[in-house]
């Protein structure tokens, strides 16, 4: 851990202040699920957590925010009149005790469903991910897995370089393809029936 001068006087600068909170902050292996919890409440951070460790996604960019804006609104005004709920990050979602992960989009079909906590979910219907440029494996491999682990029906992966969206469902403790759709196609939901998106007007938001 860091130390600084000491803080001296009714008045400490920024700098000591830093350094005092550093100080106070429990070293990366050695978090627990409380103090990920307390952290997280008080911050807008996307932060993630596994076994002790903070997991530091990257910072969102324009196009992220514009496809993951797109798919939210259409989402919104499909599940809205069906009694459904979605959200965008950051919404924490426990996996399992230990480890919390955040969704870009998440969703139940029931607004009343009893794994929607206020202080975080316990699970959903479906989860969505946009994946950014270093955060592919993150969203193809590990969050595959994580997603699977915490039981979650259905996982949407929206590939902007590729300008591909894979649509993932779990059978027994793990994802199959249900397709990998790309310009010109509609996307489907298996758990969402009915729902259905461009995937050229997703890559192509304004």
């Amino acid at each position: 851990m860091q130390t600084e001068t000491p803080i001296s006087g009714a008045r400490a600068t920024q700098q000591q202040m830093n350094a005092l909170v550093l100080d106070l902050l429990p070293e990366q292996g050695q978090w627990s699920e409380e103090a990920y919890l307390w952290l997280t409440d008080r911050t807008t951070r996307l932060l993630e957590f596994t076994d002790g460790y903070i997991e530091v996604p990257p910072m969102p960019t324009d196009q992220h925010q514009t496809i993951l804006l797109f798919l939210y609104e259409l989402l919104a005004a499909f599940l809205r009149p069906l009694g459904g709920k979605v959200l965008v990050a950051p919404l924490r979602v426990q996996i399992r005790n230990g480890k919390y992960r955040e969704p870009d989009i998440v969703l139940v079909r029931s607004a009343s469903d009893p794994r929607r906590q206020n202080r975080f979910w316990l699970g959903a219907d479906v989860v969505v991910e946009i994946i950014s440029e270093e955060g592919s494996e993150r969203d193809l491999v590990e969050k595959r897995a994580d997603y699977a682990e915490a039981g979650i029906p259905e996982y949407w992966i929206i590939h902007p370089q590729a300008e591909t969206i894979s649509v993932l469902v779990l059978q027994d403790s793990a994802y199959v393809e249900h397709s990998v759709f790309a310009r010109g196609a509609m996307a489907t939901s298996v758990v969402l029936e009915g729902f259905a998106v461009s995937v050229s007007a997703v890559f192509d938001a304004q």
